[in-house]
């Protein structure tokens, strides 16, 4: 049985999809049969993921809505181990209310990941900004969350509100388990990050804060404007080596066994 593992931020900005997208991949490249899934209707995983060219971009959307089969909006990948489930047509519309309403109100995305999570090692969720209905409805049959903040000083206002939202989702979901806050965009020798990054770890308990820090990088933003996981692009950048050992270290807490 494999583990879901939702990425989830109070805003936009934070390299929340980068994240989901390069840990996907790093988790493949392990040899993990990997699933990445976009629910976030924005939908950028579909630049950023490694598609081939010419698929499709049909996806959960669809799904929800009974326009496709669960086969046919799982995609294949460049990547062996790697396949995902792009968010699908909500992308082409301005207002995503009805999608939102159609995910807090079906059952259907507890059901997609309970046997997504019987056929694959782990399940990786990419979510909207912020825990409005979809990233709540996620986090209620997630394992596991890894929450990317960027270190800058308005990380001090959001933390406590992501970590309060989480604790709240417990209640519905006893299982979840905070994998970490990711520090990332981080620029040494750059005053304010050095000043958020050090009072995050002395004001928040060791354990709750991911020892791996992502360095700003433009290997991130140029692989995916290649449309290619920067893991895969770029390995040897500082980045991406930093995403290789969070996967590591991510998939050894995925296989340790449940209390």
């Amino acid at each position: 049985m494999g583990k879901v593992l939702s990425i989830v931020s109070q805003k936009g900005g934070v390299g929340k999809t980068t994240t989901a997208v390069n840990l996907a991949a790093a988790f493949a490249r392990r040899g993990m049969k990997t699933l990445l899934v976009d629910v976030d209707p924005q939908g950028s995983v579909r630049y950023g993921v490694g598609l081939r060219q010419g698929a499709d971009t049909r996806g959960f959307a669809d799904y929800l809505r009974g326009a496709r089969t669960l086969r046919e909006v799982i995609l294949p990948t460049a990547m062996p181990w790697l396949r995902v489930m792009l968010v699908g047509s909500v992308t082409d519309g301005a207002d995503h209310s009805d999608y939102q309403a159609r995910v807090a109100a079906s059952d259907l995305l507890p059901r997609m990941l309970q046997a997504a999570r019987e056929r694959c090692d782990v399940v990786v969720v990419d979510t909207p900004p912020g825990l409005g209905p979809i990233a709540r409805r996620v986090l209620e049959s997630t394992d596991r969350v890894l929450v990317p903040l960027q270190a800058e000083p308005l990380a001090l206002q959001t933390t406590p509100q992501i970590l309060r939202s989480i604790q709240d989702v417990v209640g519905a979901n006893p299982a979840l388990t905070l994998d970490g806050i990711l520090l990332t965009m981080y620029e040494a020798g750059n005053p304010a990050c050095e000043r958020t990054v050090k009072y995050i770890r002395e004001h928040l308990p060791a354990a709750m804060v991911c020892d791996v820090v992502i360095p700003r990088s433009f290997a991130l933003a140029e692989a995916f404007a290649a449309g290619q996981p920067a893991v895969v692009r770029d390995p040897a950048d500082a980045a991406s080596q930093a995403y290789v050992n969070l996967a590591m270290q991510v998939a050894e807490r995925l296989a340790a066994p449940t209390e």
